[in-house]
């Protein structure tokens, strides 16, 4: 058997890592990894454990594996790289303004950006999840959402996407993990904002009050308002793409659950969840340990880097029965692609919405399935979310 190594900037593991994290499970619980100086946690158990203790691990020297090595400044309003109090009051800003009715109420227009998307390839035999739907529907949904203009949102969406790619088997260094970090392009939307408000996130994290951890009731900075738009329009672009390039991949390769699906879409919701769970749009997360931990007789010291596998925890057996089955009909008490903890995904409801309606209208017109044209499928490959660039179809 081969030795046990794990590299997250390796493109034959990430094509598929499952394998490789089941042998960390049984074998490595505790991961040490010496080329890039990090630890690994891959079991359910001790994943949540570790998204639920933000004391001993924290996330405000980043969340990726390469900022934390590089030392990157957080800029204030990103709550996925803070820890409280300041993330409590920024986090409860940012419910305030994304609340799960908000986003419910705006199921009409997803699914006009879905059949917009969908409507004019009928007929035509086949289709791209990733360029036809999955780039196009979240872009839209997140720009409509945050007010940006939709001549500017496919510009956006391709940069965001353009600083996630890494290269195989390289760590990013500092100018690559600045990228990741607040965009002054937004610059220009939030001043114009400032000078034209409308109905829009951008103007209600402008114009919200709130009372910040040293008492002072006051609205956001310009600094923390980028901080945030630039959190938003990333998450809302990538991770509803993933998903819903691994719906059009897993229903190819189980078309029996796919018939099901398409003469039931009340099956819809729970197989959203099990797609979350199957495949996590985003996999690994990353922590700062802030003291000595013990985990399996071995000490991780304080000061070291945790890279915590929530996409190898989501098959762990010992949560899950007959984990690297796909079932549509699963029953999942919860699974952990959204996060656990204080850090758990704000955008879930806007994720998990996306995720049905796009299913949803798919279903509707092609419901006698398609097969992937993998000769021209392209994964891709970062170190923060994982699914396909290309995903083309044959429709049967």
């Amino acid at each position: 058997m081969a030795d046990l190594y794990y590299d997250p900037y390796d493109f034959e593991i990430d094509a598929d890592p499952y394998p490789l994290w089941k042998r960390l499970r049984d074998e490595a619980p505790l991961y040490y990894n010496e080329r890039y100086d990090f630890f690994a946690l891959s079991r359910f158990a001790d994943v949540e454990k570790a998204l639920v203790n933000w004391q001993a691990f924290i996330s405000g020297k980043g969340s990726v594996l390469e900022m934390i090595k590089a030392g990157v400044d957080i800029p204030p309003g990103s709550i996925l790289m803070e820890d409280p109090p300041t993330h409590d009051i920024h986090r409860g800003l940012l419910a305030r303004v994304f609340t799960p009715k908000r986003m419910g109420a705006i199921e009409p227009q997803v699914r006009q950006f879905c059949a917009n998307a969908l409507d004019p390839l009928v007929g035509t035999g086949r289709f791209d999840f990733i360029a036809d739907l999955g780039a196009q529907m979240p872009m839209r949904t997140i720009g409509m959402l945050l007010g940006i203009p939709e001549e500017d949102q496919e510009r956006i969406r391709d940069r965001i996407d353009n600083g996630l790619r890494i290269t195989e088997g390289v760590m990013p260094g500092t100018e690559q993990t600045d990228r990741y970090m607040v965009d002054d392009d937004y610059g220009a939307y939030i001043d114009w904002r400032a000078e034209h408000p409308s109905d829009d996130l951008m103007t209600e994290l402008l114009t919200a009050e709130f009372e910040d951890y040293t008492g002072e009731v006051r609205t956001l900075t310009r600094s923390e308002v980028l901080g945030y738009v630039t959190l938003l329009a990333g998450a809302g672009n990538e991770t509803t793409t993933r998903l819903v390039g691994w719906a059009g991949k897993l229903l190819a390769e189980h078309p029996d659950q796919l018939a099901d699906l398409a003469a039931d879409p009340s099956l819809v919701p729970n197989a959203v969840e099990e797609l979350l769970r199957y495949e996590a749009p985003s996999p690994v997360q990353s922590r700062y340990v802030t003291k000595d931990l013990e985990y399996y007789g071995k000490t991780v010291p304080e000061g070291s880097v945790m890279v915590i596998l929530n996409g190898a925890a989501n098959r762990d057996e010992r949560e899950f029965p007959d984990p690297d089955r796909f079932d549509i009909r699963r029953k999942i008490n919860h699974h952990l692609s959204f996060g656990y903890g204080i850090h758990f995904c704000l955008g879930s409801h806007l994720a998990r919405l996306e995720g049905r309606i796009a299913l949803e209208e798919v279903l509707k017109r092609f419901p006698n399935g398609w097969d992937v044209d993998w000769e021209n499928a392209e994964q891709a490959h970062t170190s923060t979310v994982r699914g396909w660039d290309r995903l083309p179809v044959f429709v049967k």
